[in-house]
């Protein structure tokens, strides 16, 4: 069985630039739209990189402002000042 990599996120103005680059930055991306959540799913991995981040919002980003809308994730957490990334390991 296929695992997926899944960030769900707030459908809100503060989501928006980080979930466009989540859609730039990881080719076959899945994205679900529901009231007031966005689900992303990747096979193996999904990243967001904060040089994306910043390019869309034209101002420093740290990847630890996506815990303010963050609703959930599936995989295993590895951050840093330049990426917020989830994926299964084997």
């Amino acid at each position: 069985m296929a695992q997926f990599a899944s960030l769900t996120l707030q459908q809100t103005d503060a989501a928006r630039p980080i979930i466009e680059a989540i859609i730039a930055d990881n080719p076959g991306v899945r994205v679900l739209n529901m009231p007031g959540a966005v689900k992303l799913d990747c096979d193996g991995k999904l990243t967001v990189n904060r040089a994306s981040v910043e390019q869309r919002i034209g101002r420093t980003w740290d990847p630890q402002e996506i815990h303010l809308v963050l609703i959930s994730m599936a995989g295993n957490l590895d951050e840093d000042d330049d990426h917020f990334t989830i994926a299964w390991r084997h």
